[in-house]
């Protein structure tokens, strides 16, 4: 009688689920590659296209347009169409994306093909995040969904290494004549890889069930999850789309209204804590402390390879210890290395190895908390049936807050000095301390059809 309390069938099928949730991960590894491969071309450009500082903010930002316009669609396109078929189309989009930056002769023809390519990633960075929460069993679900962001520091690791490789390819003149179209080129390989791995996964069973279409979710479910436990998801599923469909109007109602608060609050806090004007520009941040060319690249793989070794840890985390904890010491430790960028700055002091040690401190901070966290509360926090609409509106809020940041920096740092733009980015990291700790809530091992009830109890908190 013991041995059949708990049979393997009632065990999820975890090499199926990851499988499919590295699969859909991969949208994540362009999402990373758009992040890198700007950073080591950027400088090549400037001289190509003799950009100013507005230039330089826009020759980066661009692709951010793009992802803004993605992102605010992937909502309803995915309830309209299907999460697989929209992530097939996005991976079409950055590969077309990557083709046409590579071969513009002019600097216009190279910001509409990154506005092409930023659609598919403003797809995407919602989606990938959001179908790996709709397929992972609640006890496995933090690190199945952090294997997006796991797949965008890989991106953005493997994208330093080769654009060093590329840069020192040939001489100077030919960095700036065709050195950064092969790093935008070189985009087209995991697009194509991304398109076809699509064709392998199953549609979401919760979209398949918003639909009417009950029998195809179960086999899937029962694929994942084995008989009993798959017809009793599907029933819950069922009735958590009892009740009206979510619309736009409904997100600003009592309990839901304090979800999308805390959803588009950590998704702005998460880009305008400063992690992408690090990565975009972290071999022009180097140059400026005193490395050369070549060293700020070899400098930039450095900081890519914390980046990648602190979302490993991450991934390990998140299901152990809990979203909330990670993001309170993250943010914490974020505030703190940007403060004393700050005063390296302002001492003068910046021409020593300071800049690069605070710098890695305050990536591996991020990489812990703020980069895979933030992609798993939004994947997690909202109810089924306003799901969709809620992480559109709350990832297209992400890519205005980076854009933003994206196209400031260059003219920030100009007009107010590194010191005081990093004090900047560090009081919004104490923000996010703040923030973290009165909106919040723990999520882990929650269902998420549990969500509403947990909102609705925060919210007659207060």
């Amino acid at each position: 009688m013991a041995q059949t309390i708990k049979t393997p069938a009632s065990e999820p099928n975890m090499r199926y689920v990851t499988l499919v949730s590295i699969i859909a991960a991969l949208g994540g590894l362009l999402f990373g590659f758009d992040t890198a491969v700007v950073s080591g071309a950027i400088g090549f450009m400037q001289d190509k296209f003799e950009l100013n500082g507005i230039q330089t903010g826009w020759a980066v930002s661009s692709l951010i347009i793009g992802c803004i316009v993605g992102a605010a669609a992937s909502g309803w396109l995915s309830d309209r169409f299907g999460r697989k078929k929209v992530l097939i189309a996005a991976a079409l989009l950055f590969t077309l994306g990557s083709i046409f930056s590579a071969i513009p002769d002019t600097f216009t023809g190279y910001i509409i093909a990154r506005m092409i390519g930023g659609l598919g990633i403003g797809i995407t960075s919602t989606l990938c995040p959001l179908y790996n929460a709709e397929i992972a069993p609640a006890r496995y679900r933090g690190r199945l969904v952090a294997f997006n962001q796991f797949a965008v520091v890989t991106g953005i690791f493997l994208t330093y290494f080769i654009n060093s490789g590329i840069a020192g390819a040939g001489d100077d003149a030919w960095d700036i004549s065709t050195a950064w179209r092969w790093m935008f080129g070189v985009g087209a390989i995991p697009g194509i890889l991304f398109l076809v791995m699509l064709f392998f996964v199953p549609e979401s069973p919760r979209w398949l069930i918003k639909q009417g279409r009950p029998e195809e979710a179960l086999n899937i479910l029962l694929r994942i999850h084995g008989e009993d436990a798959a017809r009793k998801e599907v029933l819950e599923i069922k009735a958590s789309f009892n009740e009206k469909q979510g619309s736009i109007r409904e997100l600003f109602k009592p309990g839901l209204r304090f979800a999308l608060i805390a959803g588009v609050g950590i998704a702005v806090l998460q880009q305008i804590t400063g992690i992408n004007a690090i990565m975009y520009y972290a071999p022009e941040i180097l140059k400026s402390t005193g490395a050369g060319t070549n060293a700020a690249l070899i400098q930039t793989i450095l900081v890519g390879f914390i980046n990648f070794a602190f979302t490993i840890l991450s991934i390990w985390l998140i299901d152990k210890v809990g979203r909330k904890a990670l993001l309170l010491v993250g943010s914490s430790v974020m505030a703190l290395s940007l403060l004393f960028i700050g005063i390296v700055f302002h001492s003068g002091h910046a021409t020593g190895p300071w800049v690069l040690v605070l710098l890695l401190v305050y990536v591996a901070a991020f990489a812990v908390s703020l980069g895979p966290v933030v992609w798993v509360l939004l994947a997690e926090i909202f109810p089924n049936r306003v799901r969709g609409i809620a992480i559109a509106i709350a990832s297209m809020s992400l890519w205005v807050a980076d854009y933003v940041v994206s196209q400031s920096f260059p003219p920030l740092l100009e007009s107010a000095g590194p010191a005081v733009t990093y004090w900047i980015f560090g009081a919004l990291s104490l923000v996010t301390v703040i923030f973290t700790w009165k909106f919040i809530p723990e999520t882990k091992g929650k269902s998420l059809e549990d969500m509403e009830s947990v909102w609705n109890e925060m919210s007659r908190k207060g």
